[in-house]
């Protein structure tokens, strides 16, 4: 759902579920030269609080270091770079798709 999402918005899809050391980066897109590191959090309701709500400082802090450790390997410069969330709420006949950008 989130990788058709990011397709729709005509980002190319570079890699979903990358790991390294520090954790994993649910998926990686490109569009013309902006790199989105994308940390997707998905419930089925809002009855234990919003998706994007469990992403944690410690959670922000690995994904950084999984971030900077993908783009020293491939020279992404940092300008290039953006973390965000894809926060997904899921009913049970239509779904909420939120896109927060730059969500650090």
């Amino acid at each position: 759902m989130a990788a058709s999402f990011f397709i729709q918005q005509k980002y190319q899809i570079v890699e979903r579920n990358w790991r390294c050391r520090f954790g994993e980066i649910d998926l990686i897109v490109k569009r013309d030269g902006e790199w989105r590191f994308v940390e997707v959090k998905t419930r089925s309701g809002a009855a234990f609080g919003h998706p994007e709500e469990a992403v944690t400082p410690a959670k922000r802090e690995h994904m950084y270091r999984a971030i900077e450790i993908y783009a020293q390997a491939r020279g992404i410069r940092p300008a290039q770079i953006h973390a965000d969330v894809l926060a997904i709420v899921l009913n049970a006949k239509e779904f909420d798709v939120r896109w927060i950008k730059d969500a650090g």
